[in-house]
C-alpha cells in the first residue's frame, strides 16, 4: 500500500485518518468540496482534488485513479434527517474503484447496524437506513471491503483498542477518533479484514 485516497477527510474522524496516513509515509490524495478545510500543516503533504462524491461522479473517478486503496468516512455533519447522500456517494466510489481496478476499501458505518431495527434509537433510524444501504452496496461489490461498525466516536486520546472480526455486537461503548482513523488506514494492508464486518472499540477504563 503506497498511495491511498480518503473520502471524508475533513470530518472529525477523517482528519485523524488523514494524519495517520501522512505519518505512515503514504502518498495521500483527498477529494473535498472545500480545499480550505484541509489543515494548513497538511496541505503541502497531500494531493488535494476539489469535487463531490454525490453530484460529481467524474471527480470521484479522478480521485480513485492510480491509488492502491480507498478510505471512506462520509458523514452528515451531525444532521440526522433522512438522506441518501452517503449511499449514493459510496455507490459512485465503488463504481470508480471497479472501473480503475482498485480493490481494498475501508468504510465507516455504525454500530447501530448490530442492533435489531426496533432497538435503534428513534433519532438515528433515518441515518441508519442509509448506513444499511451502504452495507448492501459493499456486500454486492467486487471490492475487498472492510465494513467498520464503530460505536460512539469520542474526542479522546488514543488508548488500548479491541478489534473483532464479524462480531455480533460492538466490543465496547466508544472508540477514540484517533484510533478509529488509524484503523481505516492500517486495515487496507491487512487481508485478514477483507470482506468482513469490524467491531472496534477502546477497552473499558479500569
Amino acid at each position: 500500500m503506497k498511495k491511498i485516497v480518503i473520502f471524508g477527510s475533513t470530518g472529525m474522524t477523517g482528519l485523524c485518518a488523514l494524519e495517520a496516513a501522512v505519518k505512515k509515509g503514504l502518498s495521500v490524495r483527498v477529494l473535498v468540496r472545500d480545499p480550505a478545510k484541509v489543515p494548513a500543516h497538511l496541505k503541502e503533504k497531500v494531493e488535494i482534488l476539489e469535487g463531490d462524491v454525490v453530484n460529481k461522479p467524474q471527480t470521484v473517478q479522478d480521485a480513485v485513479d492510480g491509488v492502491d486503496g480507498v478510505v471512506v468516512i462520509l458523514g452528515t455533519r451531525n444532521r440526522l434527517e433522512a438522506t441518501t447522500d452517503l449511499s449514493v456517494g459510496l455507490k459512485n466510489i465503488l463504481e470508480a474503484m471497479a472501473a480503475k481496478n482498485v480493490k481494498p476499501v475501508s468504510v465507516c458505518l455504525s454500530a447501530f447496524l448490530f442492533y435489531a431495527p426496533e432497538k435503534v434509537p428513534k433519532m438515528f433510524v433515518d441515518l441508519n437506513e442509509d448506513h444499511k444501504r451502504m452495507f448492501e452496496l459493499l456486500k454486492t461489490s467486487s471490492a475487498d471491503w472492510i465494513a467498520v461498525f464503530p460505536p460512539h466516536i469520542a474526542d479522546e486520546p488514543s488508548r488500548e483498542v479491541i478489534i473483532e472480526v464479524n462480531p455480533k455486537q460492538s466490543p465496547a461503548r466508544s472508540i477514540s477518533k484517533w484510533d478509529l482513523g488509524q484503523f481505516f488506514v492500517d486495515s487496507l494492508s491487512e487481508p485478514k479484514y477483507y470482506k468482513s464486518i469490524i467491531g472496534i472499540a477502546n477497552a473499558p477504563k479500569q
